[in-house]
């Protein structure tokens, strides 16, 4: 169980920016190593190199911080990626995790996500966010099912590659498995809509 904070010196202005700095970055690492409910505020607090009662002052709880973690990486990956960019965007920062500064949200999507009430509903969030503008992009009354049959292939993407790291694709290059994924993923959005109202095969393939 986490310890309770206790109190500290307040610390200068310059020192705090620079602690939570290294407080979330330790926590996006520690969630998308070992999920959310294994990972504890003094693991996060010892990676930071800082004193656990500042993680509580900074962020309230564990939860608070998940909650930063997310918004830094996802959340804001989507408020700055043109959507017809984002699914490549996600892809790779999947595929190339343990690159300096990488995106780690879907890592800890991933990890965590369904494990812990306290997560949950973060998580759900962020995958519902990505849902909205995937969606957009397939012009289909079935946009949405679209949406998330690409988020399905991503995550399930991920998790062969960096939870399970099934080979050749846990070494593969990220530059062919993007060559690869997109090359289908740009005839899925266009493809016509297969429901009740679709227009019947007409010529020799309609027998």
């Amino acid at each position: 169980m986490d310890e309770s904070p206790r109190p500290q010196p307040a610390e200068r202005p310059r020192n705090a920016a620079a602690t939570r700095l290294r407080l979330l970055d330790a926590a996006g690492e520690l969630f998308a190593e070992r999920g959310y409910e294994r990972t504890t505020v003094r693991a996060i607090a010892e990676r930071a190199g800082a004193n656990q009662a500042l993680l509580f002052r900074y962020f309230g709880s564990k939860h608070g911080l998940l909650t930063e973690v997310v918004a830094r990486g996802g959340l804001e990956q989507l408020h700055t990626t043109a959507p017809e960019d984002l699914f490549e965007t996600a892809l790779r920062s999947v595929l190339t995790r343990s690159a300096p500064g990488a995106d780690r949200s879907l890592e800890v999507y991933l990890r965590s996500v369904g494990r812990g009430d306290e997560a949950t509903a973060t998580l759900r969030e962020l995958g519902g966010e990505y849902q909205k503008v995937l969606a957009g992009l397939a012009p289909s009354a079935d946009g949405a099912l679209r949406a998330d049959l690409a988020m399905a292939w991503l995550l399930g993407i991920g998790l062969m590659r960096t939870v399970a790291a099934r080979e050749p694709l846990a070494s593969a290059d990220p530059d062919a498995v993007c060559r690869l994924v997109l090359a289908t993923l740009d005839r899925f959005w266009t493809a016509p809509d297969g429901g009740p109202g679709a227009a019947a095969p007409t010529g020799p393939e309609a027998g």
